[in-house]
């Protein structure tokens, strides 16, 4: 056997990887040592050419192996010798993932750039059996929320009916109006949606016993109308609600006043909105004062005379005129009107009282007859949007906006702080979870401070001496922006020196390491 293998003819490198070429041609995969016979040769076989790399037969030099050679010339990765994995380098391709695409990865991500030919599906598999030198008995998702309080889906926490009514209520006091599944995220519960909250409810899961849904909680225990269950109204109906309520409480029924006993979940302020606004079989232009007090000549009891919008907005234009911004219900009493508040105004336009129909307030009255702003009435915003205003800002300031950049000139009544916390939080249309940094760095490459790209000495001392090059000296921390690396400056990679960020050690300066290293 040793003798035959003496008279073979030598091999070289670029014949192996010529061969390997036509095989991955034909086969549509690169050669293994198990690939058998090599096609167009006699008597060659690829165990026989990885037993000449490894051992060094034949003219080759020896301590490779047909993987290795692969892996180095064509980039072939070698399953069996997959490079060793750590959780930094794990999470430092998560940060990057979350920052390309605003979501952090799951198994299904795909492929890792820059990772030698990695996959989120690979990594997932690692972390749980404990492959490339990682401990194994995790996930990745188990994995990111450890280290990087990321929800895990198929851990969500247990909910119950009473967190679910004290999120609703908390939903009901900042916009008045009731969930429903398509709000969206949940204010008081980052990372929770109501479309979640809702398929908890009817499938059984995270805890609950299933078979109900969120309108179907909320008229149960809180008496909100199911919108798909309604019954008609008739005045006739409604009046002997009223009769009955003002028999057992010696007053006359108002949008307040709650649920009305047998009317299967039907409440006042619903009674009140149907007549205003002509659902439910009603004819509408009516609220239930003026039902009341036509049916039944019903008084207020408290003396407290009738309002009227005309004279409202008197009261408006006479504020605005005196103190140069519109009221808000907690701007006090009214100077026009003795005995009068802003809060009770507000409180009669959205109870319907003292001669209002109800079903408005304040904000919204002057959103439809002043234009003033409505922050409970916002439009809805889209990334398309946000981003258009940000390159309008860069044309017209040569920087794009933060947080701090104020109003949106292209947008009256918006401004950039409140755009970032509806991109943290997912109000007004948004998913939340992001910020304008994120966004900006996203869409349009903005660089994040917050995440920026870790720096060597090496790599500064080559910026030095192009700057060297350039100048005719060596930078000094107050030497602005460094020319070979767009958006980074003299001053950054000094405090990133001294303060040991960015992967630095710390303890150094700009100074220091051009006087140890350069001598100047």
């Amino acid at each position: 056997m040793g003798g035959r293998r003496l008279l073979r003819r030598p091999l070289t490198i670029r014949e192996i990887l010529a061969w390997a070429s036509a095989h991955r041609e034909t086969a549509g995969k690169w050669p293994t040592k198990s690939s058998g016979g090599i096609v167009g040769t006699r008597f060659e076989t690829w165990l026989g050419v990885d037993g000449a790399l490894r051992e060094g037969f034949r003219g080759l030099p020896g301590g490779s192996s047909l993987a290795r050679l692969l892996l180095k010339a064509k980039g072939a990765r070698n399953v069996q010798n997959l490079p060793q994995l750590t959780e930094s380098g794990i999470l430092q391709w998560a940060d990057e993932h979350h920052e390309r695409t605003g979501l952090w990865p799951t198994s299904k991500s795909g492929a890792i750039p820059d990772s030698g030919g990695d996959k989120w599906q690979v990594i997932d598999m690692a972390l749980r059996r404990g492959l490339r030198s990682l401990p194994g008995g995790s996930s990745l998702a188990q994995f990111l929320a450890r280290h990087r309080g990321v929800r895990n889906r198929k851990r969500l926490p247990p909910l119950n009916q009473e967190k679910i009514l004290e999120w609703a209520d908390a939903h009901y006091r900042r916009t008045a109006k009731w969930p429903i599944r398509t709000s969206g995220p949940i204010a008081d519960a980052p990372g929770e949606t109501w479309l979640a909250v809702a398929m908890a409810l009817s499938h059984g899961i995270r805890g609950l016993p299933g078979g109900t849904s969120l309108a179907h909680l909320l008229a149960q225990r809180r008496g909100v109308r199911n919108r798909r269950s309604i019954t008609s109204l008739s005045i006739a109906q409604i009046l002997v609600w009223a009769d009955a309520f003002h028999k057992h409480t010696g007053r006359w029924p108002h949008p307040a006043s709650g649920l009305i006993p047998n009317s299967e979940g039907t409440t006042w302020c619903a009674v009140n909105h149907a007549l205003h606004r002509g659902t439910r079989g009603l004819i509408g232009g009516l609220s239930l004062a003026e039902l009341l007090v036509r049916e039944r000549g019903a008084r207020n009891q408290r003396g407290v005379p009738p309002l009227s919008l005309k004279q409202i907005l008197g009261w408006v234009d006479a504020y605005r005129r005196r103190e140069g911004r519109w009221p808000r219900m907690v701007s006090g009493s009214i100077p026009e009107a003795p005995n009068e508040t802003w809060y009770a105004v507000d409180a009669a336009l959205r109870q319907g009282c003292r001669g209002l129909r109800g079903d408005s307030s304040l904000a919204r009255l002057l959103a439809k007859n002043r234009r003033r702003r409505n922050h409970l009435g916002q439009p809805p915003l889209s990334f398309k949007r946000i981003v258009a205003w940000a390159d309008a800002h860069f044309h017209r300031t040569d920087m794009w906006p933060n947080v701090n950049s104020g109003s949106v000139k292209e947008a009256p009544g918006e401004r950039w702080d409140v755009i970032d916390n509806a991109l943290r939080q997912g109000h007004r249309g948004l998913a939340g979870g992001s910020s304008l940094v994120q966004l900006l760095g996203r869409k349009r490459g903005v660089r994040n401070p917050q995440r920026l790209p870790p720096l060597t000495e090496e790599q500064i001392l080559g910026w030095a001496k192009g700057h060297y090059r350039q100048e005719g000296r060596w930078p000094v921390y107050k030497s602005g922006s460094i020319k070979d690396a767009p958006g980074e400056t003299w001053a950054g990679v000094d405090s990133a020196l001294r303060y040991g960020k960015r992967g630095l050690p710390g303890g150094s300066s700009l100074a220091k390491l051009l006087t140890s290293t350069r001598g100047t």
